[in-house]
């Protein structure tokens, strides 16, 4: 018998497989994203929505010359003078909570700046009025000032509009021009304000007023009476309800001097157009090679008035490398703080505050 043999059957190869240890993808990256989204979804919705306030931050500074010409004059100034803008806008509640800490933003409540009633449009038609009144009072002063005798008579109180469920609302109407009130004449709006300076809520005013007629034989004279209740702003004053403009003056200025305002409002340049006319018509450069800024109102007797949002304008200044600012004197002190040590800051009460300081000499004075 022979030897029994046995073989062994060969197996296939089996594929080598490495073994992956699967450990489940984490969820916070997905978390997160889905917080950004929601947060930017929630930005994009809330963002055009305003709060009741607006912001006031620094706006530009304009070189005078460029907006003011007089005939005949040749500006040889080595230095510049600038008169400063505050940019205004409604804000959100983003943009008002970083106005927040930011030093050269502040924030004011809407009424403030628009009062209740008065659309945008009504504000900025207001504004540019006030900038038109402020170029005329800025020639009659300067030209004063040279010596010349400009012509300048006021024609009344231009109403543009009423705010609703005021004394004026539906009494008074656009076009009017108030002529007269408690007796006394009114050439231009600022004597409306000055009567209604003194009067108390509840108190009558009677008010005369040209109001435009269908007819050719002009307009018709009529007499009401007002009785003055709570300003919407302050509760506690008292208002007539009013917005108002100088009516067309009748002017005849011996100089011929263009203001091209470029659309820009508002009256706190007054000062600085006074001061850039003067030294156009004057040989003296009363910048001596300096850039020098400025804000603030300018009346008919050269007083120089408060103006708003001193502190961005300050700022303003600073930023363009202004060597001074002349700023009026209700304003001095939040000028100072805003300055700190980057800028000489100047106090002006009268037109004569920043002359003397340029040593402006008179012609009859020069040697």
């Amino acid at each position: 018998m022979g030897d029994l043999i046995t073989t062994d059957t060969e197996r296939p190869e089996q594929p080598f497989v490495e073994r992956v240890d699967r450990r489940p993808i984490p969820k916070w990256p997905f978390v997160l994203a889905g917080f950004l989204i929601a947060i930017g979804i929630a930005i994009a919705i809330a963002w055009p929505i305003k709060v009741p306030y607006y912001t006031l931050s620094p706006g530009p500074l304009y070189d005078t010359s460029d907006f003011v010409h007089v005939s005949g004059a040749t500006d040889t100034a080595d230095g510049e003078m600038f008169f400063l803008t505050v940019s205004l806008r409604e804000a959100n509640a983003f943009e008002y909570i970083a106005a927040k800490f930011n030093p050269k933003v502040d924030v004011a409540p809407k009424q403030n700046i628009r009062p209740t009633g008065v659309s945008p449009e009504d504000l900025r038609r207001e504004n540019l009025a006030r900038m038109e009144q402020s170029k005329t009072d800025a020639k009659f002063v300067a030209l004063t000032k040279l010596g010349y005798e400009p012509t300048y008579i006021g024609t009344g109180a231009l109403v543009i509009d009423t705010v609703p469920d005021s004394a004026a609302d539906g009494v008074l109407f656009a076009d009017d021009v108030i002529i007269g009130m408690d007796g006394k004449d009114v050439a231009f709006r600022s004597d409306v304000i000055d009567d209604l300076a003194d009067k108390e809520i509840g108190d009558p005013v009677a008010v005369t007023v040209e109001r435009p007629a269908d007819d050719a034989e002009g307009p018709e004279v009529v007499e009401v009476t007002l009785i003055l209740g709570p300003h919407v702003d302050d509760p506690s004053k008292p208002m007539m309800g009013v917005l108002l403009d100088n009516n067309e003056p009748i002017i005849e200025f011996p100089i011929d001097v263009e203001i091209d305002s470029q659309n820009i409002g508002g009256p706190s340049a007054g000062m600085m157009f006074a001061l850039e006319i003067m030294n156009q018509m004057t040989e003296q450069d009363l910048t001596d090679g300096q850039r020098i800024a400025g804000t603030g109102t300018i009346a008919l007797d050269g007083t120089v008035g408060a103006i708003g949002g001193v502190t961005q304008k300050v700022h303003a200044a600073i930023d363009a490398g202004a060597a001074v600012v002349f700023v009026p004197a209700n304003n001095y002190d939040d000028a100072v703080a805003a300055a700190g040590d980057k800028i000489t800051v100047v106090r002006v009460e009268t037109i004569d505050d920043p002359l003397d300081y340029l040593g402006y000499v008179p012609p009859d004075d020069a040697g």
